[in-house]
């Protein structure tokens, strides 16, 4: 069985003459880890070096500097991402950005956040967690079918120490650069119910060790696991046929990966199509630990927070 995803792109709420494409249909894979930037560095960045190997040559070929200006991702881009990324000891704050392109959005991305937890914290930042995502066009799960994406995770996810990560169908736009247009993005959001909105930088600020949501591939880790109740209450919960568990080297028992079916869900309500009863269990389980939104994300209201924290509940009870 395969699942047809739809071909997304959006631009600007403006119009082209201010700019291109700000976001795209994609899978992001991403890990929230509740340690300083210090005991994640260096996980991240062999995760980082796995991530190039799976993906095509050069695929990443810009990156951000301090100005948050765009430079090619040459010699001297990876030298300084390397020193920027695993080996800075700036006080608070380590955020880093490659992407395929510099003037449109790729699928292929990376981005981190890093923060130094016991460190100088801004005043909205109530629990702020270390992240990391890496996104992948749809023609590569096309090409490489859903058990090619779910190698690629669970390796990603053998070097990081996360309490939660999930995949999921998503629009891929770093830097959360889909705020752009989001007149189409609501649109899309209404539409696809399985669609991933991500903005990577708000969420880690205060996530801590919650969840996110119920997706594809899920992963928990500790403490989170351990306040769900563990693998057995998982396996208890979640008897469906479509549904597999397993848990994770090298820590067996303290990291696990539930998998919702073969593909991706997309549910497209124009079609009547609803969650699966699977995807709506695992929102259940996990809803009294889902994070609190602090900001809206798609009104123009920037203080419409309960529309941002329906949507995120959209799989709950």
């Amino acid at each position: 069985m395969t699942t047809r995803l739809p071909i997304l792109r959006v631009r600007t709420d403006y119009g082209d003459d201010y700019g291109g494409v700000v976001a795209r249909d994609g899978l992001i894979i991403c890990f929230f880890m509740h340690r300083s930037h210090g005991e994640v560095v260096h996980a991240v960045w062999r995760a980082l070096q796995t991530y190039r190997r799976a993906i095509p040559h050069q695929a990443l070929g810009w990156y951000t500097d301090h100005n948050g200006d765009y430079q090619p991702l040459d010699d001297k881009g990876e030298k300084f991402i390397q020193e920027e990324l695993r080996d800075c000891r700036w006080p608070y704050r380590s955020s880093h950005t490659l992407e395929e392109h510099c003037n449109t959005v790729g699928g292929y991305n990376f981005e981190y956040e890093g923060y130094w937890r016991d460190g100088t914290r801004f005043m909205y930042d109530e629990d702020p967690t270390c992240a990391v995502s890496f996104t992948l066009p749809t023609e590569y799960l096309v090409e490489h079918g859903p058990k090619g994406v779910h190698a690629l995770a669970r390796e990603l996810a053998r070097e990081l120490p996360f309490s939660f990560g999930y995949v999921s169908f998503a629009l891929v736009a770093p830097h959360g650069l889909w705020f752009a247009g989001r007149k189409t993005v609501v649109e899309l959001r209404d539409r696809y119910l399985g669609l991933d909105i991500y903005r990577l930088g708000a969420t880690s600020r205060h996530i801590g060790t919650q969840a996110r949501g119920a997706y594809w591939l899920t992963f928990l880790g500790l403490p989170l696991l351990g306040r769900l109740g563990g693998f057995e209450v998982l396996q208890r919960r979640l008897r469906f046929p479509d549904v597999s568990l397993e848990t994770l080297p090298p820590l067996e028992g303290q990291r696990v990966l539930v998998t919702l079916g073969e593909w991706p869900e997309v549910i497209d309500t124009t079609k009547q199509e609803r969650p699966s009863p699977q995807l709506l269990a695992l929102g259940s389980l996990l809803e009294p630990f889902l994070y609190m939104e602090r900001s809206g994300w798609f009104s123009f209201f920037a203080d419409d927070v309960a529309d941002t924290r329906r949507w995120i509940r959209r799989f709950c009870p």
